[in-house]
């Protein structure tokens, strides 16, 4: 995406195409896993307003990244801007919204029996927080096309996460499904880095970059997860809670039943 971005001078070759695909892959990535998870039985929409919420602002943004996509492959920067100033304020509801269903899933021990509790409410608002950082430093370096398209797929890249826990079998991978489904968002930009040097000849910094903000935050997750600060984090968010009982950094057991989500 290229939110609220100028139109250059001199188009790059090639990257509005590249760009444009691969945002048809996330989107396809994203729609796949979630619709996956329903006709197995095992998402519903009969859950709270809060989760219908979440997925509207977090689906949007897909919808959002797959457009200006579009519209700066078709060459429609007119539209692009006017969508951008949409997005730009689109994120700041899908950080809050991310914070208060992890929050709650957490609180009423619902997390998916594959992830540590603790890991949970700690990987999740700092994915989307770093999504939210990479892609305002996007829309700040919106004249430096280059910087901002690289930008806003790193950050498209870090939402990838929970389609591919969707897609991938999460519960044999335990105990690194976390770790997997970051690996797995990973490879879109090493793969776009990787034809950048291809193409281009070297690695744009921004690729490095984005992909270091990526990593820093896996690396952030894991030290507050294994931490003290982790702990007193998940003791103040459970108090009074049914989750409160639940070991922050033990497995839970595996329902007997079909799993459903949604119910946070």
């Amino acid at each position: 995406m290229a939110t609220l971005a100028q139109r250059p001078a001199v188009h790059s070759s090639g990257d509005e195409r590249f760009f444009l695909r691969a945002a048809i892959v996330m989107t396809i990535t994203i729609v796949s896993g979630f619709s996956l998870q329903y006709l197995m039985g095992r998402s519903t929409f009969a859950s709270p307003v809060r989760v219908h919420l979440h997925a509207f602002f977090f689906m949007g943004w897909v919808a959002i990244y797959l457009a200006q996509n579009f519209f700066v492959a078709s060459d429609r920067m007119d539209l692009h801007r006017r969508l951008g100033w949409i997005g730009a304020v689109w994120i700041v509801p899908m950080v809050v919204m991310g914070c208060v269903v992890t929050a709650a899933m957490v609180r009423n021990g619902h997390v998916p029996f594959f992830f540590r509790p603790l890991q949970f409410l700690v990987f999740d608002p700092l994915t989307v927080l770093a999504f939210a950082g990479l892609t305002v430093a996007a829309i700040r370096l919106r004249r430096r096309t280059e910087w901002h398209r690289r930008l806003h797929f790193c950050a498209m890249s870090m939402l990838l996460a929970p389609a591919f826990g969707r897609l991938l079998p999460l519960p044999l991978l335990q105990p690194w499904a976390w770790e997997v489904s970051f690996a797995a968002s990973l490879m879109f930009p090493i793969v776009g880095a990787s034809l950048d040097v291809r193409r281009n000849g070297r690695l744009h910094p921004a690729w490095g970059w984005g992909m270091a903000t990526m990593i820093g935050t896996f690396v952030v997750i894991e030290a507050i997860t294994y931490s003290p600060l982790g702990l007193s984090l998940y003791r103040g968010v459970t108090a009074g809670s049914p989750g409160s009982t639940v070991p922050p950094l033990a497995f839970a057991t595996p329902p007997a039943g079909a799993l459903v989500t949604g119910r946070s």
